[in-house]
């Protein structure tokens, strides 16, 4: 296997640059530019310098022999000055090493996972983690990436392997009367272990936490919709006119509020009387919007708007204004009147679908293979024939093995790796 090696802390400049080394050859490496190794898991000061015996810089080096590593392999680190010329003289002495390539996106971690230092749901929860943006995220994918879900599965899985083994017993004596025969607590096991795994597929999706609650503004043309839009994101994202019909498209912006990440979506004024085939467009997408929305806040008449949606009472600061008489908020987007309530709200609302300390979010590839594991199990219910007790078994593990990468596929290994940046 190639010895990999790539910039693993922030763009050069900067006041200290890493410089991660790892493989089989990590340790000839280190000792070629630093000239000897320092003790293992302890730091030491070394000049640095190129097959020609110049001088590159004057670094903290660690070696890290494996497989106790972060990767699993041979690791060495090189503490450097942040300059860039820096950072680059001594990756091309690096590269001039027989053995020694650049890293690829994510190499660091993919071997990491392949060397078993972690499964695949943790390099998942490392993936969101590299990426959070928010508080939420961050400590989400921090429980991922820190083995809070599998931990779970293991548990499942010793569960999983007992049942399996009491089929197995059953099968080998089937032939022996009422020994072949599986117990009602077997039974009841198995219908235990499925309702553990559905409770589990209530949390909060991760895909929430990486979009944003999605909070669409909904209602007829010229209600406040994109007036009340900047108001909530704090900024002039979204054109503000007195024409009616002034937004055609749909807009979103990003927003954390307290913590919380928000997606904001301003769309299109609802109308019957369509003019154009831009502004038919305009409402067919909005009407998209309204049916993915998380929350719908509708400024339109009362009654009119979507199942579950907020109702609100705009433009109070206006005589003229369209009143309600159940409004969920009353707001002035102009004057700022209701807006910090209205956020308020929101933040709590939305914060129902965060997970909750300590409890991991669910991906879709980790939902449905989940699901998978408890639809298998529903299939023991009642089951006699222990041959499709016992593949329905099989099916469950299988999930499970997806779920940690013990059954992975190259492709869906590709695609979780580039997401990683190339110094990881």
């Amino acid at each position: 296997m190639d010895t990999i090696f790539a910039l693993s802390s922030g763009p050069a400049p900067a006041a200290i640059a890493v410089l991660r080394v790892s493989g089989p050859q990590a340790g000839a490496a280190l000792k070629a530019l630093a000239g000897r190794l320092p003790e293992p898991r302890h730091a030491g000061l070394r000049a640095l310098r190129d097959g020609d015996g110049a001088l590159l810089d004057r670094a903290l080096v660690l070696w890290l022999p494996g497989p106790e590593t972060a990767t699993g392999e041979d690791l060495a680190e090189f503490h450097l000055h942040g300059g860039r010329a820096v950072v680059a003289s001594v990756e091309v002495a690096l590269g001039a090493i027989p053995g020694l390539r650049s890293a690829e996106a994510g190499e660091f971690t993919r071997r990491a996972f392949l060397n078993g230092r972690i499964d695949l749901a943790e390099a998942e929860g490392l993936a969101d983690l590299l990426a959070a943006e928010t508080e939420f995220q961050r400590r989400a994918a921090l429980d991922m990436a820190g083995g809070a879900l599998s931990r779970n599965v293991a548990g499942w899985l010793d569960r999983l392997l007992v049942l399996s083994a009491q089929v197995e017993a059953a099968l080998d004596f089937e032939d022996e009367g009422d020994i072949g025969r599986l117990t009602e607590e077997f039974h009841d096991e198995s219908d235990d272990l499925a309702a553990d795994i559905r409770d589990k597929l209530d949390v909060p999706e991760v895909e929430t936490l990486r979009e944003g609650f999605r909070v669409v503004l909904a209602g007829p043309p010229n209600t406040g919709k994109s007036t009340l839009f900047n108001a909530l994101i704090e900024r002039e994202a979204a054109i503000t006119t007195p024409i009616a019909g002034t937004t055609r498209d749909v807009l979103v912006r990003p927003v954390a509020i307290e913590g919380i990440p928000f997606s904001f979506v301003d769309t299109a004024g609802l109308h019957e009387f369509v003019v154009n085939e831009v502004e038919r467009i305009g409402i067919s997408r909005a009407r998209e919007e309204i049916e993915r929305a998380d929350l719908v806040l509708w400024l339109g008449l009362e009654g009119e708007g979507p199942t579950g949606c907020w109702e609100i009472e705009p433009q109070i600061d206006s005589p003229g204004h369209l009143a309600k008489h159940y409004p969920e908020h009353r707001v002035s987007a102009l004057t700022g009147e209701g807006i910090a309530d209205l956020k308020r709200a929101l933040v709590k609302h939305a914060s129902r679908a965060m997970p909750k300390p300590g409890e991991a979010a669910l991906n879709f590839r980790q939902r449905g293979l989940l699901a998978d594991a408890a639809e298998a199990l529903r299939g023991i219910a009642g089951q006699d024939d222990l041959l499709l007790v016992a593949e329905q078994l099989r099916l469950a593990r299988v999930a499970f093995d997806r779920l940690t990468g013990r059954a992975a596929t190259e492709d869906m290994l590709d695609a979780l790796f580039g997401r990683f940046c190339i110094g990881k």
